[in-house]
């Protein structure tokens, strides 16, 4: 397949413009408005649950209509939370744009990676996955370093100005993924040879058989997906371990975004600290490709006790320390990753893979409902 460099190459950077923010360190712009760590956990908690929601459908919505659409859609949602932020006044309106985020978060979990493995394996590349995973977590933490490299600065122009610059950003995205095509097809999505007429009557056509079918389909799928989930009980155990690992760090690392300016450290040193911590997981993503003969219970065990050094570090009130446990622990948390998504990849089949990532996305975030406000009340405390 000619095109599966470019395919891939645009994924790549599609991620980079939907990781790159100036409102990356959203947790210390919400502190530093005025809000207590208690009511960013229930904000947490909010996108969570909306998350919850939305998770399963959105990956049958990828499944059914197309991965490409979707990751479109997911950037829409961006955009209009980012919308919601900026005229943001009350609480509530944070929470009503943390949903949209949400959102953006669902339809892009699963419809990306389910892409890609796709485009890889219509290639008869599939044994590039891992490769391909590992690089899309250490670009998506190297960007989110970025973006709280400048946490600093998006404190001093305000979070108006922060949310204004990530619509630009998404604006870009949305063009990138208009580039990409669905690899179920083999077709690309641009204008072909037929007038606009025949065009028009063409997706009219298409319009009216997708709202025929619909339903079927999406119940069809998801009662597929469920019952590779009741036989396949290790992929729901690699699942669970994943995300329970993935949501202890990923708590870590949003709290110490508040932590640390109470433990001393400087507006300006903040972003440089965040950003070390982030490049902890593109070491993660990359050491775990030279440890292929490693069992994956070795690696949960070894991962997880990096994430729970990280946590007790985040107790010793220690800037340096808090900033070196906040590293082990995204190391640790991406090494997982990496293994569990190629392992789970393997077991997909394909026609349900955007649904079964989806799931995956769900079990983290029921781990995250009941993580987020006591983890909340927590680190208040501390």
């Amino acid at each position: 397949m000619q095109n599966i460099q470019k395919q891939i190459s645009r994924l790549y950077l599609s991620t980079v413009f939907g990781y790159l923010s100036l409102s990356g360190a959203w947790i210390a712009i919400l502190a530093a408005r005025g809000y207590s760590l208690v009511e960013i956990g229930f904000a947490e908690t909010v996108f969570h649950i909306t998350s919850l929601i939305l998770e399963i459908p959105s990956g049958v919505f990828a499944d059914v209509f197309g991965r490409k659409n979707m990751l479109i859609v997911s950037s829409i949602m961006r955009t209009i939370g980012n919308i919601v932020m900026i005229f943001s006044s009350n609480f509530w309106m944070i929470c009503i744009s943390m949903m949209f985020q949400a959102a953006n978060y669902n339809f892009s979990s699963g419809s990306g990676e389910a892409l890609a493995y796709d485009s890889l394996k219509l290639a008869g590349q599939e044994a590039r996955y891992e490769k391909y995973a590992s690089n899309q977590l250490m670009i998506q933490r190297f960007c989110r370093g970025l973006s709280t490299l400048c946490a600093g600065f998006a404190l001093f122009i305000g979070y108006q100005m922060a949310y204004g610059a990530d619509l630009l950003i998404g604006m870009i995205q949305i063009w990138m993924l208009g580039s990409l095509y669905e690899a179920g097809t083999g077709r690309k999505h641009e204008n072909n040879e037929q007038s606009p007429l025949a065009q028009s009557e063409a997706k009219l056509r298409n319009l009216q058989i997708i709202l025929h079918n619909i339903g079927r389909e999406l119940v069809s799928c998801f009662i597929t997906s469920l019952s590779f989930m009741k036989k396949a009980k290790g992929a729901v155990l690699l699942m669970f371990c994943n995300s329970l690992v993935g949501a202890a760090d990923i708590l870590l690392l949003y709290f110490l975004q508040a932590k640390l300016p109470e433990s001393g450290m400087s507006d300006s040193a903040l972003g440089f600290a965040l950003f070390f911590m982030e490049l902890g997981g593109i070491f993660g993503a990359k050491i775990i490709l030279k440890c292929k003969q490693l069992q994956y219970r070795s690696v949960f065990v070894i991962t997880g006790l990096l994430v729970f050094c990280g946590i007790l570090a985040e107790h010793s009130g220690l800037c340096i320390l808090m900033t070196a446990g906040g590293f082990a622990a995204a190391l640790g948390d991406d090494a997982l990753q990496v293994r569990t998504n190629t392992v789970l990849q393997d077991m997909f089949p394909s026609d349900q893979r955007a649904t079964l990532i989806s799931i995956e996305s769900f079990t983290f975030s029921m781990i995250m409902i009941v993580l987020s406000p006591l983890a909340g009340g927590w680190f208040s405390r501390w």
